[in-house]
């Protein structure tokens, strides 16, 4: 089973995530990380949010790009925390888009985090997948970050129509979309 979690920023997406997964049956519990430790901030971060999650029986992979090539055990229940991590990882992986391939460049990014989910579809029993609704703010900005935006859509818009659930929290209030 997949569900697709989404929301703003700070909008209690991730907790209803996390609530998801522990209501869910399957042989183990693997949070699959992809918020690359830029600072001691982030560090700090990170590592308590993976103490607070290993009270919950969860197991902590960090995969910051190509979830395709995670190894994850037949049977589990995975959380993937965040797909918007994920895109940016993949899109910009520190370098700069050429303006005239950013459409090819997207569309790969767009085509290898599909297939990444497909896979960890294939290998788990239940994958919850958190992402980020960037459109609301009705704001434009650079050329790059518009790329990324769009890619962003458009893997969301392929993940829902994968989902069995896509469930919207507002407010840390959960919306059944599908």
């Amino acid at each position: 089973m997949m569900t697709v979690v989404t929301g703003g920023s700070g909008s209690g997406k991730s907790a209803y995530a996390e609530e998801r997964v522990l209501s869910l049956k399957g042989r183990g519990r693997i949070y699959l990380a992809t918020m690359i430790p830029w600072d001691e901030e982030c560090r700090r971060k990170i590592e308590r949010h993976r103490t607070m999650r290993a009270e919950k029986g969860f197991v902590t992979v960090e995969k910051y790009r190509d979830i395709h090539e995670a190894d994850i055990p037949g049977g589990s229940t995975v959380l993937l925390e965040c797909m918007s991590n994920l895109a940016a990882n993949e899109l910009f992986g520190g370098t700069e888009i050429q303006r005239d391939r950013e459409r090819e460049r997207a569309e790969q990014t767009a085509e290898k985090i599909i297939m990444g989910v497909k896979e960890l579809l294939r290998q788990s029993e239940n994958l919850v997948v958190v992402t980020n609704e960037v459109f609301s703010d009705g704001n434009r900005y650079d050329r790059e970050t518009e790329c990324y935006r769009r890619l962003l859509g458009r893997i969301n818009e392929t993940m829902a129509s994968m989902a069995d659930e896509v469930v919207e929290v507002v407010y840390g209030i959960p919306v059944g979309l599908k």
